[in-house]
């Protein structure tokens, strides 16, 4: 499964989905705006357009007048005035002003005396605004303090930002009026967070639920989703900190005797050597608010010695014994100290021959304190024991943790540091607990209403695409580029007996500078024309790779050209869209077929929007993130989606995962070894797992297959590498379904990836193609579609330069007028995602973007906080789906909602598509 690009065969969308559903609903939002400000911006703004349009009929007037002038005076007070009305300014002496047209000319004079009376009135409406902003402004904080106090903000803040958090009812309690620099910091901070809950679908805590939904034949409302009753919360332990106390144990040598250990799997022996895969681990950073320990691994090589083999003959004839009980037979079989041998096998677990296997957690425990404490239970040793009691006290603090409210819940935090703490101090190492201790899930009560007509308002655009995605694939260059070291090595219908060989060889002797060679690269070069991949073994696959993303960026460049694109014209918001057409799917596909064809799996990240443009026959589905793989919208949150009826949610993956396989292969888990983050937590999945060299699994041992199990052939016909397992005689897909990014997982599992349906594919369609000319600094693109499905929002770049700086000494209300003059003039819609970039632009991640809202001064204040700096950059795109959705409804309202679906194409049976196949289906 190689490097494929899909061609044909059956699609299907999935029978579920992961509805995304933002913690708050979208009247949150509203509340926070002054629509009366807004109103009074847009009527000065369009007094002042007339005004300025009316000035230029006086301005031509007044110049006539001034032509046939000899009295110096009154010429160059003409030409003042005449300045002052093009200006759109008042003069300081209205009435003189007046009085020497009319005498001049009475035709002028009328005309100008109508301008002066409507300048006037204008001027008298733009001195309401100050207090109109003042109100609306106090008000509009008051409300940020109610919501400030709402339990799903506040729950969801005291796991991401715990010091705003600590802050937070002080500045509830103090006055709003008159407050200093910091309450203003903290007023930004909340407004972030507050936007985030309400606008954005990132699950993090009570900051975003997720809710199992199926596209039900009983249901057709027509897209119209909802969800009815509580939200639970669902908590786990970090297991970073599980890691830091199994570090602890191990660190001494009493309660290290106790531990069972075993070799490394899948050592063996090479002439006078024993071979094994040893692995680094790097310990995270506990003050960071995410963690993770990251895992290298590497063929590594011991020389085989008498007290190495007598070792591992132990090891046949007792798999797992205890750490002690083995030191002691070494050390009476070699005739030494027993100390000797006891720091004999200290070495060999620092270099990971010699392993400690259970007080690791599993990539299936998805309840990972409580299998940790079972784990050192099951040592029978008092120190165990106390040990594990000492956790309960960290288990009944995360047994508590979600029917507590705010104030029990730091409590309970502080509480949960402090067991684990004291566990630590307790087995003689000095505490290390992360910043962030637990994790946690929110699951909304399942989404209905999806029904046929939105299974069939998602299928259709989102199977136009697929065949364009292997284009933008990152994963593919390096999958193409195995298959070629692997052609290279045993050529066309070649076999490998020796998967850990091959791997290391091709790390050794290839793989390892060719990223470092790619991660150097730039995607386009001076000219905006994509760069080649890096091609050392000449292969013509990756040369159509190239030539599709040429052909996409030609075929972009010209559409965007016919359009107009380019001569900074238009008026912003009424752009219109850049529509892809079939033409250019088919000639990048067309390019792409030189790559063998196989079956995909694809996720989407979608929303729906309302319909918009001509021709749209239902809602439109705009494409947030495709990646393929299997199982993902599911994965991280089995443990807290299973409902408990029928055979559990991970039991019905699991069977359609058996399904979905292509005929004569099954699915396999690649789990990357053991968690070092929560991101890699899930059901079991997949029938079969492969265990690498150095790992355990928890399956039943028939579905085991070991790395020495399998084989690599080459599919000569299907040109394409196939792994084998030979002890079941199946081809053999591996899968990940953790939530890592592949590179960040040990040598051997990633590069089985580069054998799986695994793929990210980000959708940057304007790579390549030139940006349009500035007006007043701001370039524009239009949205992109492709059929019904958004593939690129409108969006508006700038320098922060070219935004309106608040000039000195000018009031609130000039400034927010000024704002909205600027959006009007660029035709940026109301409500925007900022992100910022550059200048070390505070508060810029380039990852997350920032709402924007000009109807609100508190908004606008915090998003002004962002670009400071001079040398910022801002991007703004377009808010869609926009208020009007569609969105869930909930009890409390209508919340912003994200889709993840999957799809899959053939050739393998895809099984029945409705959900009476699932097991668990709401």
């Amino acid at each position: 499964m190689d490097g494929t690009v899909d061609t044909g065969g059956d699609w299907q969308l999935g029978p579920r989905f992961v509805a995304r559903v933002a913690g708050l609903p979208t009247g949150a939002v509203r509340l926070l705006r002054s629509p009366e400000a807004r109103r009074w911006a847009d009527e000065v703004l369009t007094r002042e357009a007339r005004l300025a349009a009316e000035g230029e009929r006086v301005g031509d007037l007044l110049h006539g007048v001034v032509g046939g002038l000899a009295d110096e005076a009154a010429r160059r007070a003409l030409l003042r005035l005449r300045r002052e009305v093009f200006n759109n300014r008042l003069p300081a002496d209205r009435d003189a002003a007046l009085g020497l047209v009319a005498r001049l000319d009475p035709a002028a004079g009328d005309a100008f005396g109508r301008w002066l009376s409507d300048r006037l009135a204008l001027a008298e409406r733009e001195a309401a605004g100050a207090d109109l902003l003042a109100a609306e402004t106090a008000r509009t904080r008051a409300e940020l303090r109610r919501l400030a106090a709402g339990p799903r903000l506040r729950d969801g803040l005291l796991l991401a930002s715990p010091a705003l958090d600590a802050q937070l009812d002080g500045w509830l309690a103090a006055p709003a009026e008159g407050a200093d620099k910091r309450s203003r910091k903290i007023e930004r901070s909340l407004l972030a967070y507050l936007y985030r809950t309400a606008c954005k679908t990132s699950p993090f805590s009570s900051f975003t639920a997720v809710a199992l939904g199926a596209f039900s034949e009983a249901q057709d409302a027509g897209g119209a989703l909802a969800t009815a009753g509580a939200w639970t919360s669902h908590p786990r332990l970090n297991v970073a900190v599980l890691g830091r106390i199994a570090q602890a144990v191990v660190a001494d040598p009493a309660r290290r005797a106790d531990l069972p250990v075993t070799p490394a799997s899948g050592w063996g022996r090479d002439e006078e050597r024993v071979r094994y895969v040893r692995r680094w681990v790097t310990t995270g950073e506990d003050d960071t608010a995410v963690t993770f320990d990251t895992v290298k691994d590497r063929l590594f090589f011991l020389r085989r010695s008498g007290a190495l083999e007598r070792m591992l003959a132990f090891f046949a004839e007792r798999p797992e014994p205890r750490h002690g009980e083995l030191a002691r037979l070494l050390a009476a079989d070699q005739q030494v100290p027993e100390a000797e041998a006891e720091a004999y096998l200290a070495a060999l677990l620092d270099v990971g021959m010699l392993q400690v296997p259970c007080l690791t957690v599993d990539v299936h425990d998805t309840d990972p304190l409580d299998a940790f404490r079972r784990a050192l239970r099951a040592l029978g040793r008092e120190w165990a024991d106390r040990t594990a009691d000492a956790l309960a006290g960290a288990a009944d603090c995360l047994d508590r943790y979600p029917g507590a409210g705010p104030a029990e819940r730091r409590a309970l935090l502080a509480a949960l540091r402090g067991h684990l703490a004291g566990v630590q101090r307790d087995l003689g190492a000095p505490p290390r607990v992360p910043r962030t201790v637990l994790y946690e899930d929110v699951v909304a009560p399942a989404v209905t209403g999806a029904g046929p007509r939105l299974r069939a308002a998602l299928s259709a655009p989102l199977r136009g695409i697929e065949p364009l995605l292997p284009a933008f694939d990152l994963t593919l260059p390096q999958r193409l580029t195995f298959k070629g070291f692997f052609l290279a090595r045993h050529g066309s219908g070649g076999r490998c007996a020796d998967l850990l060989g091959l791997i290391n060889d091709f790390h050794e002797d290839f793989f390892d500078q060719y990223l470092s060679f790619t991660a150097k690269r730039s995607r386009f070069d001076a000219a905006g024309d994509p760069v080649p991949e890096e091609n050392w073994l000449g292969l013509p696959q990756l040369k159509a790779l190239d030539a599709a993303r040429a052909a996409f960026v030609a075929g972009m460049r010209a559409r965007w050209a016919a359009s107009g694109g380019g001569d900074g014209g238009g008026d912003g918001e009424g752009d219109g869209e850049l529509v892809l057409d079939e033409a250019l799917v088919a000639e990048v596909a067309a390019e792409l077929a030189p790559l063998p064809a196989g079956p995909s799996l694809y996720c989407h990240h979608v929303q729906l929007a309302e319909p918009g443009g001509a021709g749209q026959d239902g809602p439109l589905v705009v494409l947030n993130r495709a990646y393929g793989g299997l199982s993902f919208p599911f994965s991280r949150f089995t443990h807290c989606l299973d409902t408990g009826r029928g055979p559990g949610l991970a039991a019905g993956l699991r069977e359609r995962a058996a399904r979905l396989a292509p005929p004569g292969a099954v699915f396999a888990e690649v789990t990357g070894g053991p968690v070092s983050s929560n991101l890699n937590l899930h059901g079991r999945l997949t029938d079969y797992e492969i265990v690498c060299p150095g790992e355990r699994s928890s399956v039943p041992p028939e579905c085991r297959i070991g790395l020495e199990d399998l084989v690599i052939e080459h599919d000569a016909a299907a040109d394409v590498l196939r792994l084998r397992s030979l002890r079941l005689g199946v081809e053999v897909v591996p899968v990940y379904l953790g939530y890592l990014v592949p590179l960040a997982l040990p040598e051997v599992p990633r590069t089985l990836l580069l054998l799986s349906p695994t793929s990210m594919a980000p959708l940057d369609v304007w790579g390549g193609v030139p940006e349009g000319l500035p007006r007043g600094g701001v370039t524009r693109r239009p949205r992109v579609r492709y059929g019904r499905l958004v593939l690129s929002r409108r969006s508006w770049s700038a320098p922060a330069t070219a935004l309106p700086p608040r000039a000195r000494g000018a009031g609130d209300a000039r400034w927010f007028l000024g704002w909205h003059r600027w959006r009007r003039e660029q035709g940026l819609p109301a409500r925007v995602f900022a992100t910022v970039s550059g200048g070390d632009a505070r508060g810029a991640t380039g990852a997350k973007p920032s709402y924007v809202d000009f109807d609100s001064p508190l908004s606008l204040t915090a998003f002004e906080a962002l670009v400071r700096e001079p040398g910022a950059r801002v991007v703004l795109r377009e808010a869609l789906p926009g208020e009007a959705g569609p969105h869930t409804a909930a009890d409390d309202g209508e919340h912003v909602t994200e889709l993840a679906v999957e799809t899959v194409r053939g050739p393998g049976p895809a099984g029945p598509a409705g959900p009476e196949a699932e097991g668990n289906v709401p």
